[in-house]
């Protein structure tokens, strides 16, 4: 499942404020790069909780390299 494009413009990290990459996975989640956080998507939706999210590791997740 994909989220909308709309949805992903409106999200940022509740912990920097800064914005998410989206990562169709599998697993489906959202990165933040700023606070090194990543937010898993339940079913479609975002858990947007600093509690639920775990340490960025970008050998998992490495930045995108979209020119």
């Amino acid at each position: 499942m994909t989220l909308s494009p709309d949805l992903l413009a409106l999200l940022v990290c509740p912990k920097s404020k800064a914005p998410l990459e989206y990562h169709a996975g599998p697993p489906e989640v959202l990165v933040c790069r700023a606070s090194q956080l990543v937010y898993p998507v339940q079913d479609g939706i975002p858990i947007m909780l600093i509690d639920e999210a775990t340490p960025l590791d970008e050998s998992v997740y490495p930045p995108s390299t979209v020119v």
